[in-house]
Formats: structure tokens, C-alpha cells, sequence
């Protein structure tokens, strides 16, 4: 493995790397979720800026995830949109 590869695996073992998911919907956005869990930092992208507005805001649309949990995250500067 090159050390480019062995840095990027160090990271991601230590939860040091950022994690980008693209589409906040019915998805994307449980998937930003269990990276959180896991411990990662993410960054969503999405088109509709009303999702991400919303979202930066701590408000959720999708009902298996809290308004309650998004504020968490946000508030740990764990997620932005």
C-alpha cells in the first residue's frame, strides 16, 4: 500500500477524515446519520437548498431522524449542509 492510501486509512481508523455525502433525502440523510454515529464528521450536498437550509437549521423532514438528534450534531460540529 503507498503512503498516500496509509494516510488516508489512518485517518478514516481514527475518525480524522471527513466524510461527504451527496442527495439528502430518503438516503442520504439516514446515511449521514450512521456516519455520525460511527463518529465521523460529514458534510451533505443536495440541490433543493430548502433541504439544506432546513437541516442547518436542526429541522429534519425525514421522520426516522429528530429534529432533536440533527441539533446534536450540529451543535457538536459534527454535520453541515
Amino acid at each position: 500500500m503507498n503512503t498516500e492510501a496509509l494516510k488516508l486509512l489512518k485517518k478514516i481508523e481514527s475518525k480524522e477524515a471527513r466524510v461527504g455525502v451527496i442527495g439528502l433525502g430518503y438516503v442520504g440523510l439516514p446515511l449521514v446519520k450512521t456516519f455520525l454515529q460511527k463518529g465521523f464528521r460529514v458534510t451533505g450536498f443536495d440541490i433543493d437548498q430548502k433541504k439544506v437550509d432546513m437541516l442547518n437549521r436542526g429541522r429534519s423532514y425525514i421522520r426516522h431522524i429528530s429534529a432533536a438528534e440533527l441539533k446534536d450534531f450540529l451543535g457538536r460540529k459534527k454535520f453541515k449542509a
